[in-house]
């Protein structure tokens, strides 16, 4: 078990690893094995056959059973491996399964870590379709940036910086002299000008990010961990002040965090880092994605919505209608909770396994039963409301219902109105030939209704 040495990795319900904050996905290998050279009684696993992911802090490693959900995935951090030996080219190598040989740390216990007593050489057999030189030159070029120390003096200079901040209002709080001799900032004032100067310097970075494309993309990644910081803020002065707000503002503020929630996935999956397997990752991470827009659209919402929010949340990482149409036929494939469904209109939609239509039928006729409804009808707008989803999405529903014969359609002027079908309530064992005899001579007459020439009456009038 990879759990043994190499730290877990957490996978989605869709297969997919959970990343670190600031992860990137880089490279992807199918058909890989992780060995170790040394002693077999070393408790470094021999991992057959999986998927090998690099990023910028580690290599996952997951195996077939976890693209399920289960199985064990581990990890090797790069700060854990004290050399990358080159490939040596030969006729057997020709022969041979591609391979990438390294050296990682061990502990005393014969766990993977940064510091280690001992070392140990792993070898990646590259058995499946992959580019073995540019995993390589990739795998040398994380491992060199050191990207996973960034973060953490990044973390401990803003944590430094916050106690410092705290330390300087608490043993200060007595004076209106700051250190350095300037007026300090206090009461409602000094509240709005440290707000006016924080979204000045919000307004100076997006200004720099949407110069020109190098510069968004370089800014992309701050832009992404500042749009989480307002998020957080806004999140926690709502909940502090939510007795001083109207709903207005609050709703507003709803708005504003679900804007700052699409800004941008921080690592993309894109055709240069999965190669080969670019639709099938991107699919795990499509279902992954669509949780929250199906929670807020009530387990069902159209395609084109979700392609619009998708490639939004891709940055300038942008797939094509195809690439999203194909990924979401993966799904059957998969262990994932969402499908793709087709209505008998062509509308296609995305909806969760647990949406069921006999619900929604009963929420439809409940509509349509109601006084006013049996008199005028219900429209769209009006099963959108009920049903809490768009006017578009809600007709499909009422043409479904129509289709199963519970709902009768008329079309006006107005648009589309839907009433309750009485016919079915109508017993058809129970309609009996109608007869009318008169005194006087009588005559035959054959009555054939316009719309139906087949069916004939027969009555006996004068």
């Amino acid at each position: 078990m990879a759990g043994n040495c190499l730290p877990p990795v957490i996978i989605t319900g869709s297969g997919r690893p959970v990343l670190e904050p600031n992860e990137i996905e880089c490279f992807f290998l199918s058909g890989v094995d992780l060995l170790c050279e040394d002693d077999p009684s070393t408790s470094f696993p021999h991992l057959k056959s999986g998927l090998l992911i690099l990023t910028t802090y580690r290599l996952l490693w997951l195996p077939d059973s976890a693209a399920s959900g289960g199985g064990a995935a581990g990890a090797v951090p790069l700060a854990a491996i004290s050399h990358i030996f080159s490939v040596k080219k030969s006729l057997r190598s020709v022969f041979s399964s591609p391979r990438v040989r390294f050296q990682v740390s061990l502990s005393p216990e014969g766990r993977v870590e940064a510091v280690g007593s001992r070392s140990v050489v792993v070898t990646v057999v590259v058995r499946g379709k992959g580019d073995c030189d540019a995993f390589l030159a990739k795998f040398w070029e994380n491992w060199r940036a050191r990207a996973w120390e960034e973060a953490g003096s990044g973390s401990s200079n803003a944590a430094a910086a916050a106690a410092t901040a705290e330390t300087a209002t608490t043993s200060s709080s007595g004076g209106i002299y700051s250190s350095d001799g300037t007026v300090r900032m206090v009461g409602v004032s000094g509240i709005l000008r440290k707000e006016q100067e924080m979204w000045e310097s919000t307004d100076r970075s997006l200004q720099e990010a949407f110069q020109d494309l190098n510069a968004l993309m370089s800014k992309a990644k701050e832009m992404v961990m500042l749009a989480e910081k307002m998020r957080l803020k806004l999140l926690s002065g709502s909940n502090s002040q939510a007795n001083a707000t109207n709903d207005e503002e609050m709703g507003s503020k709803e708005e504003m965090q679900d804007w700052l929630l699409s800004v941008g996935i921080i690592s993309p999956v894109t055709k240069e880092s999965a190669g080969a397997l670019y639709h099938q990752q991107l699919s795990r991470q499509l279902a992954d994605f669509v949780k929250t827009p199906l929670e807020k659209a009530g387990g069902i919402i159209n395609l084109i919505d979700i392609y619009c929010l998708f490639n939004r949340a891709r940055g300038t990482e942008l797939i094509s209608p195809d690439d999203l149409l194909q990924a979401c036929s993966l799904w059957e494939k998969f262990d994932v909770q969402v499908v793709l469904r087709k209505f008998d209109s062509g509308v296609m939609v995305i909806q969760t396994k647990s949406h069921s239509d006999e619900e929604v039928f009963n929420k439809v006729k409940m509509l349509v039963m109601k006084p006013d409804a049996l008199r005028s009808g219900i429209s769209a707008s009006d099963a959108a409301r009920t049903l809490g989803v768009a006017p578009a999405m809600a007709k499909e529903h009422l043409l479904s219902a129509e289709s199963k014969g519970l709902l009768c359609r008329d079309i006006s002027p107005d648009g589309f109105r839907f009433y309750i079908n009485l016919f079915l309530e109508i017993d058809r064992d129970d309609v009996h030939l109608l007869t009318i005899v008169m005194l006087k001579s009588p005559r035959l007459v054959e009555f054939k209704p316009r719309r139906e020439r087949n069916y004939k009456k027969r009555f006996t009038v004068l």
